[in-house]
């Protein structure tokens, strides 16, 4: 069975174990201190709210959410995939969001995407029902294993953040690419995701001008 991160524990754990096989994650961890848990809702909101937060601000991600919610008080796949594209416009909602959300919410009503099944299932079988989706990729089904989940061996090689994080932690000229950062990531399981919380951690440090030069 594989390993999940539930408690800050568990978090602790997986950075003792990053730190005995890479000792550029003390610095780190000394500049992003506490690394968060960052454990979210599962299921069809849970993966939702990915969707809705994705390229945007935490702030208007929270404001975008606060508006569904109000317009759409069960928040059901029913309701979301019934809703007119106005309606969900009004939320502020892009139109990719929009048919991302309604693919989800029709494929949920379908059966397509069994949430309970996906949560007792392994990572592989998550990626391939998740992005069988029209409208969720790779980095939305990784997010969804990491903190929906809680998916310890789990890492987001496409993220932005992350790819400039080891750039200023590794002391890189330029960031490493998708595929490169992926092959990195394979010396820090069985705790990769806690390795991508504390880079997100560090990174955001970094962007704060805490003690780490840019």
């Amino acid at each position: 069975m594989w390993r999940r991160i539930e408690t800050d524990d568990d978090i602790g754990a997986g950075l003792a174990h990053l730190v005995g096989i890479e000792p550029r994650f003390i610095t780190m961890i000394d500049a992003a201190g506490p690394v968060p848990l960052r454990r979210t809702e599962t299921g069809f909101v849970g993966l939702c709210r990915i969707i809705v937060a994705q390229q945007v601000s935490v702030a208007s991600a929270r404001a975008i959410w606060g508006r569904i919610q109000a317009r759409f008080p069960a928040l059901g796949h029913g309701d979301i995939a019934a809703a007119s594209e106005a309606d969900l416009r009004a939320c502020g909602l892009s139109g990719p969001k929009i048919r991302a959300l309604q693919a989800i919410a029709v494929a949920t009503g379908s059966g397509c995407l069994d949430f309970p099944a996906l949560a007792a299932a392994d990572a592989a079988t998550v990626h391939a029902a998740l992005t069988a989706v029209k409208g969720i990729g790779p980095w939305t089904t990784d997010i969804y294993l990491m903190f929906s989940l809680g998916h310890a061996d789990v890492f987001a090689p496409g993220d932005l953040a992350l790819r400039e994080a080891v750039r200023i932690g590794f002391g890189l000229e330029t960031r490493p690419s998708t595929q490169d950062l992926a092959l990195m990531a394979e010396d820090w399981s069985p705790w990769r995701a806690v390795a991508a919380r504390l880079l997100w951690a560090y990174y955001a440090a970094a962007k704060r001008g805490d003690g780490v030069g840019l």
